[in-house]
């Protein structure tokens, strides 16, 4: 019986030591997980002040008026050529204060960013040769871009005479098939039409048209005695220059 008393006490020691060791190491656990989960949480409080940070230096830069119209028109110069008055109107429908507007356009001015006279030119050359216009929708489309006049006339003179009688030829010589068959009043006044459109002056437009007619006539061999009851137009000389 002793014996048996003996082992017994000596189990239960064994299990205490046993327990004991194994509460150490919970504990210990315990205390790991809390010193991570403090680290945790110190490491989002220091996120979150960086965050904070960066998005307060970012409300500050977004706050300078100047900051955000050179965005503005970088933006605007990047998907197109714009006039100063382009940039200009952009800059107030975003309700940049004029100061700033005025002190940004001048800076990009100064630096060629913005340059009216080569806007005008390149302006001129691309919608003569892409799309037939004449000198007058030319100068009324710079106008309504807001280039000066200035600009404008010095652009325009640079469109050769020549060329702009060989476009009106090669509009009408395009159109004229479509016509064939009606009557030359009206074959008239539908070509005539086309030219006017594009800004060609009205005498020369009917010149240009009558020569084409008689040319196709003279091909065909028919008589155009209509044409002799068409009074030709006069230019407006200062229609023709605006």
């Amino acid at each position: 019986m002793p014996g048996r008393s003996a082992r017994r006490g000596s189990n239960w020691r064994e299990s205490d030591r046993r327990q004991g060791t194994r509460s150490r190491a919970g504990a210990g656990g315990l205390t790991g997980a809390s010193q991570a989960a403090g680290t945790e949480a110190g490491a989002d409080v220091s996120a979150g002040q960086v965050s904070s940070a960066g998005a307060g230096a970012a409300g500050r830069a977004e706050a300078d008026p100047e900051s955000v119209a050179r965005q503005i028109c970088l933006r605007l110069l990047t998907t197109a050529p714009r006039t100063q008055a382009q940039l200009a109107a952009a800059l107030q429908r975003r309700g940049i204060p004029d100061e700033a507007a005025a002190a940004v356009l001048a800076r990009f001015a100064e630096v060629r960013l913005i340059d009216d006279a080569m806007f005008a030119s390149a302006w001129v050359e691309s919608r003569h040769h892409g799309r037939g216009l004449a000198g007058r929708a030319l100068g009324a489309e710079l106008r309504q871009r807001g280039v000066a006049q200035d600009d404008i006339q010095a652009a325009l003179g640079e469109l050769d005479p020549e060329q702009e009688l060989a476009t009106a030829r090669e509009l009408v010589a395009r159109r004229l098939a479509a016509t064939a068959g009606m009557p030359v009043p009206v074959r008239m006044r539908r070509l005539t039409g086309v030219l006017a459109r594009k800004g060609y002056p009205a005498g020369l437009a009917y010149r240009v048209v009558r020569e084409a007619l008689e040319n196709e006539a003279g091909e065909c061999r028919v008589p155009l005695d209509d044409l002799d009851f068409l009074g030709e137009p006069d230019d407006d000389p200062e229609a023709a220059g605006a």
